[in-house]
């Protein structure tokens, strides 16, 4: 989900769609660029703990083949 988002908002922010509303109520275009950063550690962060949970879950069902044979 965070992925897509992060998508959209980095193509959105290229084409400085919709830009010159946040910039003309004071925010700076720098903010962007660092919530675009913060965005993307984040995905990385949630895909780290997918990718444990995916292969913790994948010794599970090792374990559980065994019980069966």
């Amino acid at each position: 989900m965070f992925r897509r988002v992060s998508e959209k908002f980095t193509v959105m922010f290229r084409r400085k769609a919709f830009l010159h509303w946040y910039t003309g109520e004071g925010m700076d275009e720098m903010e962007f660029t660092e919530a675009e950063s913060n965005m993307n550690d984040l995905v990385s962060e949630y895909q780290q703990y997918q990718d444990a949970v995916a292969d913790k879950d994948e010794g599970y069902e090792d374990e559980d083949e065994a019980y069966h044979d």
